[in-house]
């Protein structure tokens, strides 16, 4: 047994040993990790124990929560994966929810739900929230409430000197990094983010045709432009491989997926939505009054692990130009090895920063885009990086010079870690991390 076992109530792994390869384990299975320790935390005194091993021993440490994140595989150091950390406490009566580092999306909205209560919640409901939200996150709600991370109200991190709060009534600082910021300051085991009341939803998806992809796509890029502030829409392009694990009207097709999501009345939201179902014949309406509880329905991201590569960035506003060069790079019988390209309309409340500032970049931009790899591993190395070239060289008159550190490309560098935020909070970041961790203890990209 680990001399650090009997010092923690989790397990604690090393290669070789059995569940060693479950443990380090994420969403994502093209990244690998192969770190010399895995702790197991269950509590904030695990987490704490840890890393003062870590520290003692010079070990770097970095967090597993769930790995929909994962970018660079772990090939040293000490891996805390937080998944058994999944406990969610909803008050109703300050509509706060309190999580630990390890609940995911799910978790929180089923605990506000039955009070009418929402997280201001990414598109898929089994990523960890914490992860997310120090990211930042631009959800199906994210032009009515903003991003994710505006509604972040503290948290409770280990850093290389002990426990901190970071709040407006803690290390203030601390908390201005952590919402959009992301890492290399410490483990966050809890954090405290305020809920949204919304008594109604009305949202969901149209599904649209191949011959009629192009017209939606032109459509929904001249709607966007009037778009009320509180509607939140976005558009996936796909192209369906012909396989058996797939709904048979699904296979082998390309479609056009419009998802909407406005809080408000079923007759408001389907008024407005109303010029979207008319762009062109919808092959299938999900699109209605939603349960808050449902709110994952809207994007309908897959749920099952497996290899995935993706190539992001933050754009200025778009126009028909936009659409023809997108189109011309990515149609039904296109041979870019893409799977899907999706468009979200920002702008609304994302462009408001809260009262006290946050460290969250790309405020600025007018949409987001990510587009999706064919998910075989053979070709993450270098048919996707060397497709994806050409395929930005035909939008860049449309790519924003400020992304978010969301929408990175696959395997990030440095260049693109300062791209994902302005150069004033990008050094602002770095005094940040180097006060609260001085030794280097939580390796970061950006850093």
């Amino acid at each position: 047994m680990h001399e650090l076992a009997s010092r923690l109530v989790g397990p604690v792994l090393e290669p070789g040993d059995p569940g060693f390869d479950e443990e380090v384990a994420g969403f994502n299975l093209a990244i690998r990790h192969r770190p010399q320790l895995v702790v197991g935390a269950v509590s904030t005194d695990d987490v704490l124990a840890a890393v003062r091993y870590a520290a003692a021993h010079g070990l770097p440490v970095r967090v597993l929560a769930t790995g929909h994140g994962d970018h660079v595989p772990v090939a040293d150091g000490l891996l805390l994966t937080t998944r058994r950390m999944d406990a969610v406490a909803v008050d109703p009566a300050t509509r706060v929810a309190t999580l630990a580092a390890g609940a995911r999306w799910g978790d929180v909205i089923a605990a506000a739900a039955p009070h009418g209560l929402a997280p201001i919640t990414g598109s898929s409901a089994t990523v960890g929230a914490v992860g997310y939200l120090l990211g930042g996150g631009l959800g199906p709600l994210a032009r009515s409430h903003g991003f994710s991370s505006d509604h972040l109200l503290g948290a409770t991190v280990v850093t290389a000197d002990g426990v901190v709060d970071a709040s407006p009534d803690g290390d203030a600082e601390l908390y201005w990094a952590l919402r959009g910021g992301k890492g290399g300051f410490g483990v966050v085991t809890e954090v405290r983010v305020r809920l949204a009341s919304i008594p109604e939803l009305y949202a969901g998806s149209l599904l649209f045709d191949a011959a009629h992809v192009e017209p939606v796509l032109r459509g929904w890029i001249d709607w966007t432009a009037t778009a009320p502030d509180d509607v939140t829409t976005s558009m996936l392009l796909v192209r369906f491989p012909d396989l058996e694990l797939l709904p048979p009207h699904l296979r082998g097709r390309f479609l056009a997926m419009l998802r909407f999501a406005r809080p408000g009345s079923a007759a408001d939201g389907a008024a407005l939505a109303a010029p979207l179902r008319s762009l062109a014949p919808v092959e299938l309406d999900a699109l209605g009054p939603m349960p808050l509880a449902d709110v994952a329905q809207i994007h309908a991201d897959p749920v099952d692990p497996g290899p995935s590569w993706g190539w992001g960035r933050l754009l200025e506003p778009i126009d028909q130009r936009f659409a023809s060069a997108l189109l011309g790079q990515f149609h039904a019988t296109s041979p870019l090895p893409l799977l899907g390209v999706e468009l979200r309309h920002l702008g609304g409340a994302t462009a408001v920063d809260v009262e006290e500032g946050s460290a969250v970049g790309g405020r600025g931009a007018a949409f987001a885009l990510h587009a999706l790899g064919a998910p075989d591993p053979a070709l993450f190395d270098e048919v996707l990086p060397r497709a994806i070239g050409g395929f930005a060289e035909a939008l860049r008159p449309w790519l924003a010079a400020q992304t978010t550190i969301h929408f990175m490309p696959h395997i990030p560098t440095g260049d693109d870690y300062r791209t994902a935020w302005s150069p004033e909070a990008f050094e602002r970041l770095a005094a940040v991390r180097d006060r609260v961790d001085p030794t280097g203890l939580f390796p970061y990209g950006a850093r």
